[in-house]
């Protein structure tokens, strides 16, 4: 039986999709990028401040499934530009604790509101 997780503590889908899906005890998250919950908006800011913000949003939806972010079993990250793979790794590990999920990292063409960022994810729920 699916479950649809949602809040008003991240950014509302900009799409026919959900904020993330439980499944059992998976989640599955849908991407984030820098939108600020309240505006529906791309945050001012350089790759660092949005790989924050896409982390924060990440984070309220897990929350509004019971959980946090230690409950990340696979993320994939799409880069707008390859190049800021440090910043954004570093922001990205500043959210987390070992054992640290699985992950792909990719460059794409273009994010949606031309995003530097999206950060989706796949979590289990003890």
């Amino acid at each position: 039986m699916k479950e649809v997780i949602s809040t008003t503590s991240a950014p509302a889908a900009i799409g026919p999709y959900s904020q993330a899906i439980r499944v059992g005890n998976t989640v599955y998250l849908s991407g984030q990028v820098a939108l600020d919950p309240t505006t529906g908006q791309l945050i001012d800011g350089d790759v660092r401040a949005q790989t924050t913000q896409a982390m924060l949003n990440l984070q309220a939806v897990l929350e509004a499934a019971g959980a946090d972010l230690s409950a990340l079993v696979k993320t994939n990250i799409y880069l707008k530009d390859l190049a800021d793979f440090a910043v954004v790794n570093e922001t990205y590990a500043s959210f987390l604790a070992p054992p640290y999920p699985a992950r792909a990292t990719v460059q794409v063409a273009r994010l949606p509101r031309d995003a530097a960022v999206e950060i989706d994810g796949v979590a289990v729920i003890p």
